[in-house]
């Protein structure tokens, strides 16, 4: 299959205007040991409605055709006397693909069987079908910054001979890959979303670690010191074949296929030092033709000890092939470091890491590329970074290795059914009247000053990954999408010997009158918001406008509040922290105390007591809660209006002022005056 389906279509910019953040959904969590005690208690099998034994949990599309007609689902009991979950002790490399043409996800799980103490991470080996059986199994995988328990039950999908239809071993009897890759299906919603991938995210979701993509045919001159440091760091390796017509090539490669590299070797030939890559079809069979294939004469060049160690003829899809030849015929290597200390020559040492989540806001904090932001750029999530000398390196250190990675994440329950977006980030040096500044950096610094890296490439794809050799400074990080008004979570990551990482542009503190407080944090709050969470410990956006609706608003005389379902809905986009499509009592709390503030502070301002803020009331209003870069923000923004007041005025300055929970305060002024404005 295709190791990577290029979507570099034509996109257009999302329009400007209103829009409900589209949140990732999580993974559902299980307990796995609660079930399996339930299990066992009451001497049943499990079955998880989560994940069905049906036609759904394989998915919608043109994987249907393929299967057959009898299609059943069966459990390793019914398709051999002694099934087992997993054998330590024989041969690894004893995965075969199924229908689903997901060689991704099997060159990534080939490279874990190389580390048995990262596959047991992801595996738990204490898991059987004798001791403690119950026809519940579960994995972990690193999911967007943590880790997910994924549980599933056993039955498989199989033929009418009882062949599993999809991954399966060399040995009949053994079921941890088919299981994996069904707990894998799960979470990333149907096992035909396995179809299309990338070795690369398979190998970071079975680890938590960062990628580094090499184009072969621009490969530095050193890629076999990088390989060796790389199999030495116990890094894991994947790599894909030009994209072609003839599915199978002349020379034994398959066009457009993942495989995984396994091992290197320098040997001494008679005529002088050849470097070997080895290298594995997940398919098990179908192999390499070339020099130093299994039938190779390069062999009788060799040593004898070194000959017999190395040349297996057997048609297992393991091979060797030159380094040279490994260049040519390859596209990508794809190496996930544990430790990102490949690229650098100080290997061993301790490396920091940080983790920030955030997200690309339509009419907030999406502004763009610089390319296309029309001026916006600025409006992007924004990192400061202070990379720092670490103590055990040189005295003088010119320059420390950081590593950025930047990952998108799918809204969809579905990894496919959503493409990715084209992201990227750029990286600058921040000057000293700036590197203390909390805020945000204004648009007129990134006119004045150019990126660290100028040539920054956006990309299609689920993570964006940059090696930095950068001089101990602060700078900024600007994440962004290719083009402005396109929404998405993300996650930041950086590793480096030492550094420190935080997000700019925090949050406006605010206090409450005594009075507020007493009226509103006391009695209300006890008497009528415990009630109901005792009743719904989470609500949906009907539940909180009928919240918000029915509360007596005794301090706030002047105007009748009146909570529309769309702006419930917006609130609860943007509180909704945990990403349920619900409300805890935490994270309405939240929200309380924000607009009993916002509400004080426009009664504060609605001098005539006319329920509404003119122009002038509004940029004291704003003025009294967000930072003076905001304000002249407004200003911009609302250069050429007048002075007349309007419903609409008053709806965008209430209630999307007064229940944002944005981080940033440009981002809260920003929605305002987008709905001001147009």
């Amino acid at each position: 299959m295709p190791f990577l389906l290029c979507l570099k279509k034509k996109k257009s910019p999302v329009p400007l205007g209103r829009s409900i953040f589209q949140k990732h959904t999580p993974p559902i969590q299980q307990n796995y040991q609660a079930l399996l005690e339930s299990c066992l208690k009451n001497k049943c099998l499990f079955t998880d409605d989560t994940f069905p034994a049906h036609i759904s949990s394989i998915g919608t599309g043109a994987l249907l055709k393929k299967l057959p007609r009898n299609l059943q689902w069966k459990r390793p009991h019914a398709l051999h006397k002694s099934p087992i979950f997993y054998a330590a002790h024989r041969k690894q490399l004893d995965l075969c693909q199924g229908l689903v043409e997901n060689c991704w996800f099997l060159a990534a799980l080939e490279a874990l069987t190389f580390h048995q103490d990262i596959l047991a991470a992801v595996v738990p080996q204490n898991q059987s079908f004798e001791r403690k059986y119950a026809g519940i199994f579960h994995f972990r995988f690193w999911h967007f910054g943590e880790w997910v328990d994924v549980v599933v039950d056993d039955l498989l999908p199989v033929n009418e001979a009882g062949e599993l239809l999809f991954v399966s071993s060399v040995y009949k009897n053994v079921f941890w890959g088919a299981l994996l890759e069904k707990a894998y299906a799960k979470l990333y919603g149907s096992y035909e979303d396995l179809q299309i991938g990338q070795v690369s995210e398979a190998l970071v979701d079975f680890t938590g670690g960062v990628n580094t993509r090499i184009k072969l045919a621009e490969a530095p001159p050193g890629l076999w010191d990088i390989l060796t440091r790389a199999t030495y760091s116990r890094s894991l390796m994947g790599c894909q074949t030009q994209l072609g017509t003839t599915k199978v090539l002349k020379n034994g490669l398959v066009a457009g296929h993942a495989y995984t590299v396994t091992g290197i070797r320098k040997v001494t030939c008679q005529y002088g030092p050849e470097n070997l890559v080895r290298l594995r079809n997940p398919w098990g069979k179908i192999e390499w033709k070339g020099d130093w294939s299994d039938s190779s004469y390069k062999w009788e060049l060799l040593s004898p000890k070194e000959k017999i160690l190395l040349r297996k003829k057997k048609d297992d899809g393991e091979f060797w092939m030159s380094l040279q030849d490994f260049k040519i015929h390859f596209v990508d290597l794809v190496i996930c470091k544990l430790t990102p200390d490949l690229m650098s020559q100080e290997d061993g040492k301790k490396w920091m890491y940080s983790l920030k989540s955030g997200r690309w806001v339509k009419g907030s904090t999406a502004g763009g590329s610089l390319e296309f932001s029309n001026g916006n750029f600025w409006m992007n999530p924004q990192y400061w970074l202070n990379v720092l000398p670490a103590e055990d390196s040189q005295k003088s250190p010119s320059t420390c290795s950081v590593v950025i990675s930047l990952m998108q994440k799918h809204s969809s329950k579905h990894r496919n059914r959503a493409p990715h977006l084209f992201i990227g980030f750029l990286l600058y040096k921040v000057d000293l009247q700036y590197q203390e500044s909390t805020r945000k950096l204004p648009p007129g610094f990134f006119t004045q000053h150019q990126p660290v890296n100028k040539h920054q490439v956006f990309l299609d794809e689920r993570e964006v990954t940059h090696d930095f050799h950068l001089e101990p400074c602060v700078y900024v990080i600007v994440p962004s999408t290719l083009e402005p008004q396109q929404e998405s979570e993300f996650i930041l990551r950086v590793f480096s010997r030492k550094h420190v990482l935080r997000e700019m542009g925090g949050n406006t503190s605010f206090t409450l009158s005594k009075e507020i407080v007493d009226r509103y944090e006391g009695k209300i709050w006890e008497d009528f918001f415990t009630k109901h969470f005792e009743q719904n410990p989470e609500i949906n956006a009907v539940q909180l406008q009928r919240i918000l609706n029915n509360i007596s608003w005794r301090n706030f005389q002047s105007f009748r509040l009146n909570f529309s379902l769309d702006s419930c809905q917006g609130i609860l986009a943007l509180l909704d922290l945990n990403a349920t499509g619900t409300l805890s009592i935490q994270e309405f709390r939240v929200l309380w105390k924000r607009l009993l503030f916002y509400l004080e502070v426009f009664q504060k301002r609605d001098t005539k007591r006319s329920g509404k803020l003119d122009l002038v009331e509004l940029h004291a209003a704003v003025q009294e809660t967000v930072d003076d870069d905001d304000t002249l923000f407004l200003k911009q923004c609302c250069r050429g209006g007048d002075n007349q007041t309007c419903t609409r005025m008053r709806k965008a300055a209430l209630f999307q002022l007064f229940t944002s929970n944005e981080k940033s305060s440009s981002s809260r002024l920003n929605m305002i005056t987008t709905d001001l404005v147009n």
